[in-house]
């Protein structure tokens, strides 16, 4: 049992935890991070968002060639699907980005050490690797993430009821799609396997879809993918499951109504939560809510002095940023230096097409902040880039303090909303006001404008509708 000392040990490489190490050493701390898988890079960059845009983007062309480019004067014929080819894609995209935190680590000489962590105390971990060995650290970085989350009714079996970590890899498109959780993964991954073919329906148990995000453009986005032929069954829950010949039989309820849904596999999306169990946490005083994710203080320290925590496992979005920004702040505080995250700008995003973005607050937010607000709005049908890339669908919506007019929130359906909402999470950071936009030159022809004639719609003078 060798034993190292550290300054500071990172438990998981995924984005917040490499980038907190990453961070760390940067600012003088002799820096070691202890993943228990041989990738690095967590669950986001190996089985959650890399992979999963990969596939976004890889279906968006394949139906962009079969049925998009005759518009565009442009005819395809013979179009066919390879997904063995794509997944193939897909796997080199996320090796490459895994391989890349490797070299960050290196570059940066942050220690990378294989194994499953065990905190013994607030300074020592215990690590069963090959070969074991125990590291002792002035301090401890809780980064291990999150994990999805399972339903009793419809337990995972890896096969015909499946996780998003399954459904990212299946060798085949299936018949027949039944997403449950109408939330950014249920969304995406419906998305990417009924453009592939297969035939997808979504259960919500609410009254909506991404019932987080804005609800009038939520509308929109649920109007745009039923186009698309993805099938919408909310205020459903599932009771019951059957295995079958064929797949699954799926018992539904909704108002009072029962009914049964045939599936040749049940995709369970319905969130993620915190994933703590088996670090010793409990064991040496770290304290939890009752959610299961780990308490901390304003500067991220947990109950216990010396072990902080970020991410996935700690109250919040579950969103890599939101991690990333955590672990800056929280060894920035460990050396004596002001990390800050501001939450009220940590833009949330649906990649489903079209996307839809939001940051800061939402109008039922302001409703229970008290706040009174200017809306200004446009649609994407009146901006001239829309129309040119032929994806006018949905628009933006800026929310600004009927009293000071600084921007409050900004919330986007339309073509790389995921790209646009930057601007304005930049503007929310800096305590702009609608004006400011609005003034801002944007150059044209851009989907850019949209926000600047939505901006100056808060003071109901956009030029161009």
């Amino acid at each position: 049992m060798a034993t190292d000392r550290f300054d500071l040990v990172v438990i998981g490489s995924g984005p917040g935890g490499y980038t907190a190490a990453i961070r760390a050493a940067q600012l003088g701390m002799r820096t070691a991070c202890v993943e228990k898988y041989e990738t690095l890079g967590g669950t986001c960059l190996n089985v959650g968002c890399i992979p999963s845009k990969a596939l976004l983007d890889s279906s968006e062309h394949f139906v962009e060639a079969r049925d998009g480019l005759k518009v565009h004067g442009v005819t395809v014929q013979g179009v066919q699907l390879d997904l063995a080819v794509m997944m193939a894609r897909k796997q080199r995209v996320v090796r490459g980005l895994t391989q890349g935190v490797a070299s960050l680590f290196k570059k940066n000489k942050v220690e990378r050490v294989t194994g499953m962590a065990r905190l013994v105390s607030a300074h020592e971990i215990a690590v069963q690797g090959n070969p074991a060995r125990t590291i002792a650290t002035e301090r401890i970085l809780i980064a291990t993430g999150s994990k999805p989350a399972g339903l009793k009714t419809l337990p995972f079996d890896g096969e015909r009821i499946i996780s998003s970590t399954e459904a990212l890899a299946l060798t085949a498109v299936p018949e027949r799609l039944l997403v449950v959780g109408a939330g950014a993964i249920g969304l995406e991954l419906g998305s990417v396997w009924a453009r592939l073919g297969s035939q997808v329906t979504v259960v919500e148990l609410l009254d909506r879809v991404v019932p987080t995000m804005d609800h009038g453009m939520g509308k929109q986005l649920q109007s745009a993918l039923k186009k698309q032929g993805l099938t919408f069954r909310l205020e459903t829950s599932a009771t019951t499951v059957e295995r079958t010949d064929a797949g699954v039989r799926v018992r539904l309820e909704s108002k009072g109504e029962s009914f049964v849904e045939e599936a040749s596999i049940v995709l369970v999306a319905v969130g993620r939560r915190a994933y703590a169990d088996e670090l010793g946490a409990h064991e040496v005083g770290v304290t939890f809510d009752q959610r299961g994710r780990i308490t901390i203080s304003p500067h991220f320290e947990t109950s216990v002095p010396g072990i902080y925590a970020i991410g996935d496992v700690t109250a919040g979005p579950m969103l890599a940023h939101k991690a990333e920004e955590e672990g800056v702040a929280a060894v920035e505080h460990m050396a004596g230096q002001g990390g800050h995250v501001n939450y009220d700008a940590i833009p949330n995003v649906v990649y489903t097409w079209p996307e839809l973005a939001s940051v800061g607050l939402s109008e039922e937010d302001a409703v229970q902040r008290g706040i009174a607000v200017q809306i200004g709005t446009f649609p994407f049908a009146a901006n001239a880039r829309a129309k040119c890339m032929g994806a006018t669908e949905g628009g933006v919506k800026v929310l600004a303090d009927a009293r000071t007019d600084r921007i409050l929130g900004v919330h986007i359906l339309g073509p790389r909303a995921s790209d646009l909402i930057a601007e304005a999470a930049l503007a929310i950071e800096y305590g702009a006001s609608s004006e400011d936009v609005a003034r801002t030159v944007h150059a044209h022809p851009t989907l850019a404008e949209a926000l600047k004639e939505a901006a100056l719609g808060v003071a109901k003078r956009s030029i161009n509708i």
